[in-house]
């Protein structure tokens, strides 16, 4: 009598209410290989074509996303928790996009040709092979695709996981693209550490992945005896210099938004604000003002305008990080506790000093945290006293605070607003915030392998 072997399943939880959203088959490790393998195979056949034929090939998955917003985002919500406005706008902006983001991938990976008296040289931007994308749950359908297009225009098979948080979604997304790729350009993988160890361990020739510094640590040590190719965006603890001369009111707004956004489960959040003793006072009041804004609740819900934590172990860590703060002498201005299943009321911190643990490690939580400096000099110090390195912003007047942010060790950073570029530049973490990175022209471009061809 044979038995039948039972097939692992992967539930997806809403961390609002606790409820099943629905679940995907768990993918099993000994099945990666196979699957990297019909990758390799589909590769060659995709990799041959012109960068305009591809370009094509995708060109139609646009208009599908943007009919499918509202059901995606819907999806988007239950399995993150993010208010329902926001899931469905992470849809729909990659959808209006679309079209732009392609023929930008098109540019930006052109032949370049260079020409001496003895010599004619062609820069070709070539595929490298396979690539592996592991993606996260906070921005799990913004990611994926900041990962996957690129990948794929360049002539790249992709083997994909989402967050095992947020499978159904990466589901979506991949589902849309496959109804007009051909078989095996881009496969899905779910499952958690196992399947993603095994992924980074196959026989591929590029790894993307978005996620914490630790892990992208791992990947990078993991990959380094094939020397394969490695495109890490990794955590970080971004500061925010509020200068005597600032617009409180402004840097008040901005500040808000930066840190209970997406209840602060952002990677570019705002976690330690230094504000000059001067305006210490003042400032912290109009960041409370602005707190009050801010209503947790089901994403699902009309009125809500902060979700969840995704699961309790993210609500533990970061009130486990509040209350250790305040152990070591840090004062709650606002918030500071729980508000119910996973969710944590936006929460400020004022008398928080330098050394404090809550100063220095990721929170990914909504806690915005109030250092007072005595001068320019003694902010840009502290901001730059960190391993982190993604995104900064300085409030002040112009020429004063364009001096400063110069200074500051991010790879990106604001005057007078967020870390947000004009179109086209790339999105890049300095120190260990980031190992290459993505998005703009440049960005683009690390998707490729780089080729030149030189003729007498």
């Amino acid at each position: 009598m044979s038995t039948a072997v039972q097939t692992e399943m992967l539930a997806s939880l809403n961390p609002a209410t606790g409820d099943v959203v629905g679940e995907v088959a768990v993918t099993p490790v000994g099945a990666i290989s196979g699957i990297v393998s019909r990758a390799r195979a589909a590769q060659e056949a995709w990799g041959a074509m012109t960068l305009e034929e591809r370009m094509a090939v995708l060109a139609p998955a646009g208009a599908v996303l943007e009919a499918r917003a509202e059901s995606l985002g819907e999806v988007l919500t239950r399995e993150m928790g993010k208010p329902l406005a926001e899931g469905v706008g992470e849809v729909k902006a990659r959808a209006h996009e679309w079209e732009a983001e392609l023929q930008e991938i098109v540019h930006a990976l052109q032949p370049v040709e260079l020409k001496e008296e003895h010599v004619c040289s062609m820069v070709y931007r070539d595929p490298f092979g396979v690539s592996v994308a592991i993606t996260p749950w906070n921005f799990p359908l913004l990611m994926p695709h900041q990962q996957l297009l690129p990948a794929l225009i360049a002539g790249n098979t992709v083997v994909f996981k989402p967050s095992e948080e947020t499978p159904l979604i990466g589901q979506g997304y991949a589902d849309v693209l496959n109804e007009f790729l051909p078989p095996d350009v881009l496969q899905v993988v779910h499952g958690a550490d196992d399947q993603g160890k095994a992924l980074v361990a196959a026989d591929v020739e590029l790894i993307t992945f978005t996620g914490s510094r630790e892990v992208g640590k791992m990947i990078l040590a993991a990959a380094s005896g094939g020397l394969k190719r490695v495109i890490l965006e990794l955590g970080g603890k971004d500061p925010l210099i509020v200068l005597d001369d600032a617009d409180l009111e402004a840097a008040a707004s901005f500040a808000a938004k930066n840190s209970f956004w997406n209840a602060g489960q952002v990677c570019f959040s705002t976690e330690r604000i230094y504000v000059q003793k001067r305006v210490a006072g003042a400032f912290v009041d109009l960041l409370k003002e602005k707190a009050e804004a801010f209503v947790p609740g089901d994403g699902m819900v009309e009125g809500s305008t902060i979700g969840p934590m995704v699961n309790a172990r993210q609500r533990d860590h970061v009130l486990k990080q509040i209350d250790e703060a305040v152990e070591e002498g840090a004062t709650v201005a606002y918030g500071g506790s729980g508000h119910h299943g996973n969710f944590v009321q936006p929460t400020i911190l004022s008398d928080v000093t330098q050394g404090m643990g809550i100063a220095r490690e990721e929170t990914f939580g909504p806690v915005a945290c109030v250092i007072e400096v005595d001068s320019d000099d003694e902010a840009l110090a502290m901001a730059n006293d960190s391993p982190f390195g993604l995104g900064a912003a300085v409030f002040g007047g112009e020429a004063r605070a364009r001096k400063l942010a110069r200074h500051l060790t991010a790879g990106m950073i604001g005057v007078n607003r967020g870390i947000g570029g004009a179109s086209g530049t790339p999105w890049v973490g300095a120190r260990e915030s980031g190992f290459g990175f993505h998005s703009g022209p440049e960005g683009h471009r690390q998707f490729a392998q780089v080729r030149v061809v030189s003729v007498g």
